[in-house]
């Protein structure tokens, strides 16, 4: 008896290190792919006034705007730097865009822009989920700064597709993929739904496991758990 609880003893403290083990090596690869990201993409972040109607809409115009530039001002094949660089060298116009059309809306809100990190939660953005943390963001911040924000990949130039739909387009996705690692492109991607095969192998299961219930209408039990009665018996 007493080998038993010996035994049990150094295999709980091998579940334990198992599990913490399991646990730390989940946190370096969620930090990897966190770094992977920040170092690779630029986030596009504008903050509404508030969060009446007529704020949150303004804010959307102000994105529009300010996109709308971007994709006509921003060189062709821009990187990561040159897309930074690029910012930082026109934030007047930027600016300047954003004043313009606040003011034509009969609004005398302020307008901040800066680059620099900041936290964000986990994001979806069309059909790729980015997972929270610090990234570096252009952030376009309207008066106050208090409403809903909007934001987009800014880098690579996610921000110039439909993502409305639900689905970011493939081509924009293979440019994404070929900045990151694999494993981490893998981590943005959705959960694939079972198959419809997987779903008919549950459902035979399921046959299966109803065809062993006796005529009383419980089910017969299959396998014994003999760990619970030994620890019952140790104890």
């Amino acid at each position: 008896m007493k080998k038993e609880r010996i035994f049990l003893c150094l295999l709980l403290t091998l579940l334990c290190v198992g599990a913490v083990s399991l646990w730390n090596a989940s946190s370096r690869a969620a930090k990897a792919v966190h770094e992977d990201l920040a170092d690779h993409i630029l986030r596009f972040h504008v903050l509404a006034n508030s969060d009446s109607e007529e704020d949150q809409a303004l804010k959307l115009s102000v994105k529009a705007a300010i996109l709308d530039y971007l994709e006509e001002a921003l060189p062709e094949d821009s990187d990561l730097g040159t897309t930074k660089r690029f910012l930082a060298a026109h934030e007047v116009e930027i600016q300047k865009i954003a004043e313009n059309l606040i003011a034509s809306a009969g609004f005398d809100y302020s307008v901040t822009l800066s680059l620099e990190p900041w936290y964000f939660p986990t994001k979806s953005y069309g059909d790729l989920t980015f997972p929270c943390g610090t990234y570096e963001a252009f952030r376009v911040v309207i008066g106050e700064g208090g409403g809903k924000n909007w934001w987009c990949v800014l880098y690579p130039s996610l921000c110039f597709v439909d993502a409305t739909c639900g689905i970011v387009p493939e081509d924009s996705k293979e440019e994404l993929q070929t900045i990151l690692d694999e494993d981490t492109y893998e981590t943005l991607l959705p959960t694939e739904a079972p198959s419809e095969a997987s779903s008919k192998e549950v459902s035979q299961d399921a046959e299966t496991q109803a065809s062993k219930t006796d005529s009383s209408g419980s089910s017969r039990p299959q396998i014994r758990f003999r760990l619970a009665e030994w620890l019952k018996e140790l104890f």
